[in-house]
């Protein structure tokens, strides 16, 4: 990741299956890769203080690897510190890197000696110490300190960063919500029901998924809280036309398929081969009936068939701000900057599917993301286009609880211990 930017649940996946893991030693690869990642800012600042050297000059594969062994020593209690300092210290003799291995060793076993929890600023009121204390970008921190004052703006950041339970949904198209629950309850896991979404089953300590038979058979598909409530955001009805102009990988797809009961159509939309693929093979396990891949922009669609659609769904690319609990690798990728590419290409989007939608049809607008430039200003954006694009009123089964406005999808971690998302659902006029 320091020196491709190739993302991490991609990497563990495919790594800890090359390596053939078992469970337990996956879960920890996992935990110990996404930890340091959700923690980088404070590794870091632990590191400054112990060597002698910045870390900017060192190698890519040593400042990882002392921050690898940092996240041990100050977030793991079932590793011995001795034990991590030596295993860093075993890895680097194998680069055969002069003085390599001497270094790491000197900078670890002065922080390993030290007792913890190591001090940061915890008492100072500023975005900065507020940034270093929770391990966050400055420049989110300040995003978050203007929107949302310095007391919420803390408890985002610390949401953020905490590690989020394994959230299935029941895929109705096979089971029910019960007997999934006490199919997971059959294979040794501790399943609850979500707060908000009625399909949701959250599992704290899930150990190895690929274990658990509800996901192996189809009848459950591992999707957060948030995510679902974007399909009852839709809330299509059977026999309806469907367009998904954002579709791959298809979990949302083959939600809307599952309200359906799968009769109508779905088009689903997605202008890469490879991502749509794995649309195909989530219909095909999920038994979503009705959904009709296309290889294709949402402009390609729109062009092709005109309005059409009963309701169009689009799950906009976006700066995935929502989601750093997941992938806190992304805090880490994003810049200030990116927000404008993003936003003319979600507008395109957006405008594009909304000629999809025939007079009095349904256009739900969401993305992964809290932040209004990539939500209310899209959807303004759209309006300006479109005045026939009206604000419409979120379905009942959209608690009251996760709607910003009546119109208006927000689900936060701090609020709501999901992901961040926001959809935003129109009505075009009759």
């Amino acid at each position: 990741m320091e020196t491709t930017e190739a993302y991490a649940d991609r990497l563990l996946e495919a790594l800890a299956d090359r390596a053939g893991l078992d469970g337990r030693d996956r879960g920890l690869a996992t935990e110990l890769v996404l930890g340091t990642l959700r923690w980088r800012r404070r590794l870091d600042w632990a590191l400054a203080r112990a060597s002698r050297r910045p870390l900017a000059d060192l190698a890519p594969w040593v400042r990882a690897l002392l921050r690898l062994t940092v996240y041990q020593l100050e977030f793991l209690d079932r590793i011995p510190p001795w034990a991590a300092v030596h295993e860093a210290v075993e890895l680097a003799k194998t680069r055969r890197s002069p003085g390599a291995a001497a270094f790491v060793n000197g900078v670890l076993r002065a922080l390993a000696g030290q007792s913890r929890p190591w001090p940061v600023p915890s008492a100072e009121s500023s975005v900065e110490a507020l940034a270093l204390r929770t391990s966050q970008p400055t420049w989110l921190v300040e995003r978050w300190w203007a929107r949302y004052g310095p007391v919420e703006a803390e408890e985002l950041a610390v949401a953020m960063n905490a590690t989020p339970p394994v959230v299935m949904r029941a895929n109705t198209l096979r089971s029910s919500v019960d007997a999934v629950a006490a199919a997971l309850r059959e294979a040794g896991a501790d399943p609850a029901r979500t707060r908000f979404a009625p399909e949701g089953l959250t599992l704290a300590e899930p150990g190895d998924l690929r274990r658990l038979p509800p996901l192996r058979d189809g009848s459950a598909t591992v999707q957060d809280e948030a995510a679902i409530l974007v399909g009852h955001a839709l809330g299509p009805r059977p026999g309806e036309a469907v367009a998904d102009v954002c579709a791959a990988p298809g979990t949302k797809t083959t939600h809307l398929a599952a309200l359906m009961a799968n009769q109508g159509r779905i088009l689903a939309a997605d202008p890469h081969a490879g991502r749509l693929g794995l649309l195909r093979e989530a219909c095909a396990r999920l038994g979503a009936t009705i959904v009709e891949p296309r290889l294709a922009e949402a402009e390609t669609l729109a062009a092709e068939l005109g309005p059409v659609c009963d309701r169009v769904l689009v799950d906009a690319p976006c700066s995935n701000l929502g989601v750093l609990r997941r992938n806190p690798d992304g805090k880490w990728r994003r810049q200030p900057g990116d927000f404008a590419t993003l936003i003319p290409a979600q507008a395109r989007i957006l405008v594009a599917a909304a000629t999809l939608v025939r007079p009095g049809g349904v256009l739900v607008y969401a993305t992964c993301s809290l932040e209004p430039e990539e939500n209310e200003g899209v959807v303004a954006e759209l309006r300006a286009h479109r005045p026939d694009m009206e604000p419409d009123p979120l379905p009942p089964a959209v608690p009251a609880a996760c709607r910003a406005a009546p119109d208006v999808l927000r689900m936060a971690p701090h609020r709501h211990g999901s992901d961040g998302f926001t959809a935003h659902r129109l009505r075009r006029r009759a």
